[in-house]
């Protein structure tokens, strides 16, 4: 695994929503993640679209070529940006789906030592706490380090985003932004 900032001029960031329909707040959330990147940090999005379930009888066969890619995607970045829906209080499905599928081989995973952070946007008022909590929670088994604090939770998003996907709203864009920023500064800390 490369240390993030060693020897480069930009971090790569890996990004992928928990979330497939294509209006989605939160692949909204992360292309505007993608827009406000401070110099120094490139996010490139891969899509969860064709990751399928995970299963343990196709695992032992190889992994499906979007597993593949996927995990190949992770190896190959610095750190990974998640844009975490929260359906019925957790981790949606395809979110969770993906991260089992990361997830192994439990002492071989491109997921063990990678840094992380998280991001959400829900229609409710608590803007997916509940599910980055569950992630959070599932990153300890795969010693995945995400940056705690500040959080972004974004909530009301439908009154903060425009029918073409675009955050509005400048208080959310700035604190993204900001939010940005420190975590650039997080992941540099540990290069060092």
């Amino acid at each position: 695994m490369t240390a993030p900032g060693a020897g480069a001029a930009s971090l790569r960031v890996r990004g992928f929503a928990g979330s497939l329909r294509a209006g989605s707040y939160n692949r909204a959330l992360l292309r505007a993640a993608q827009e406000l990147a401070p110099d120094g940090m490139r996010i490139d999005i891969f899509d969860l679209a064709e990751i399928p379930l995970y299963n343990g009888d196709v695992e032992a066969q190889g992994d499906p070529a979007p597993v593949a890619a996927f995990k190949a995607a992770i190896v190959a970045a610095d750190a990974l940006f998640i844009a975490c829906p929260e359906y019925n209080h957790g981790v949606p499905g395809v979110l969770n789906n993906a991260i089992d599928w990361a997830s192994r081989p439990p002492r071989g995973s491109p997921l063990n030592g990678k840094r992380a952070g998280v991001i959400g946007a829900s229609p409710g008022m608590t803007g997916s706490a509940r599910g980055q909590s569950q992630l959070r929670q599932a990153f300890g088994f795969t010693n995945t380090y995400a940056m705690l604090q500040p959080e972004v939770l974004v909530g009301r998003a439908h009154e903060k985003f425009d029918a073409q996907g675009r955050l509005t709203d400048e208080v959310t864009r700035k604190f993204l932004g900001d939010y940005l920023a420190t975590l650039l500064g997080w992941l540099r800390s540990f290069a060092g």
